[in-house]
């Protein structure tokens, strides 16, 4: 039993060792290199990078929802939810998600904008008497002439798609695609491949951002959260999913060894892809800090900037406003 534990033991800490080497090598080479980044825990040139998160994404597509249940055990289905209601989606509000190919953010949108409508007698026509309100005593209470409902409140979801996907990967694409044609919603949905560093939008475009598990993989962050900035109206909301750095030495070590020796194994079980899945525990290991990346989200023109941390850290959401131009209105 003892000789079993120092053999793991002794496994786990060259997988450790031989990452830290690694990713020493990998800062060194970048370092001496300004045209090459990082892909993973390897070192590339700059315009190699897109290509080969091209190949990792495609290689995913089919398998992409799948394995994130699997991988979390359906703890992004939390997360995304609670990304939504951080978000508070509605009818009225022009969404932009970036790197959202299979849909599964856009999806959840609708579904959550659909419910507060609901909720405030919007979709699908409320009669009166549904309302769980006594409207002439409250009209009373407040000293107003009551308000007369004589026809059901009737404002159905635009007829033009206020949520557009944006995805630079046409498989992941026509992954969301082929979703949203069997939940019957592919009318709701603008669907556009284009490079998150290069948006095909003009500016000021839109009233919220989002991009969940999709900027890590970017070769430049800090050009992607310029087109955030770009493309978003005054006023306009930039919001961010994304794995991060868990704080607590004890359950990031816990973590590391699932990440790991867990997920890439899994990986070739549902999906037969090892070396994809290597790569997406590597990127997120490689993604700044939550201060750090607060940082470059206010160096890009944002304000009010916060995180929150869920599940101990594990994960992200990033938050900031494009505040307006007070001063060139004067």
């Amino acid at each position: 039993m003892q000789c079993s534990f120092r053999v793991v033991k002794s496994s786990w800490m060259a997988v450790w060792l031989q990452r830290q080497l690694t990713l020493a090598h990998a800062k060194r080479c970048c370092s001496q290199n300004a045209s090459s980044t990082h892909f993973g825990y390897s070192t590339v040139k700059e315009e190699e990078k897109a290509g080969k998160v091209h190949e990792v994404f495609s290689s995913v597509a089919a398998k992409y929802d799948l394995m994130n249940d699997a991988m979390s055990f359906g703890t992004h289905r939390l997360w995304k939810d609670t990304l939504m209601r951080r978000l508070r989606p509605s009818h009225r509000t022009k969404l932009l998600d970036v790197a959202g190919g299979t849909g599964d953010v856009a999806f959840r949108y609708l579904t959550h904008a659909d419910l507060s409508a609901g909720a405030a007698g919007e979709v699908g026509g409320v009669e009166p008497a549904a309302v769980d309100v006594d409207l002439e005593a409250e009209a009373a209470r407040l000293g107003v002439a009551p308000i007369e409902l004589d026809e059901p409140v009737d404002v159905t979801p635009p007829s033009d798609p206020t949520v557009v996907v944006c995805d630079i990967n046409a498989d992941m694409l026509e992954e969301g695609r082929r979703r949203a044609r069997e939940a019957g919603i592919e009318h709701r949905l603008r669907w556009v491949e284009g490079d998150a560093e290069r948006l095909p939008f003009e500016d000021g475009e839109f009233d919220a951002y989002t991009i969940a598990f999709g900027i890590r993989n970017v070769t430049h962050i800090d050009r992607a959260l310029a087109e955030a900035y770009r493309v978003l109206r005054p006023g306009g909301r930039f919001l961010c999913l994304e794995f991060s750095h868990v704080p607590n030495p004890l359950i990031r070590w816990a973590y590391d060894q699932y990440s790991f020796q867990v997920i890439p194994p899994m990986g070739t079980v549902l999906a037969g892809d090892w070396k994809s899945y290597q790569y997406l525990v590597e990127s997120i290991r490689r993604f700044p800090a939550q201060e750090k990346f607060a940082q470059m989200i206010r160096s890009a023109g944002f304000r009010h900037v916060t995180y929150e941390n869920l599940t101990f850290g594990v994960v992200a959401i990033h938050s900031g406003f494009k505040m307006p131009n007070w001063s060139a209105k004067r």
